[in-house]
């Protein structure tokens, strides 16, 4: 699982990047919780969780549907 979630996250990269940003796969638990850290300007962003949940979680869950949700860790 931890393979189709980088594939997503790396379709998902160039877009948070030309805005100075970017987001790191820090884990994948076997009940389906993906862990992510956001960096550069997405680190410090007001909109970040939306980023999270609107760009990030809804992706990764419709093309890895055993992911159970989304979480960012500092």
């Amino acid at each position: 699982m931890r393979d189709k979630v980088e594939a997503v996250l790396n379709k998902i990269r160039p877009g948070l990047q030309a805005d100075g940003g970017d987001v790191e796969l820090v884990d994948v638990t076997e009940d389906g919780v993906v862990k992510v850290r956001l960096t550069g300007a997405c680190a410090g962003c007001p909109m970040s969780t939306f980023t999270l949940r609107l760009a990030i979680e809804q992706r990764i869950k419709e093309e890895v549907p055993e992911v159970k949700k989304v979480e960012q860790v500092m």
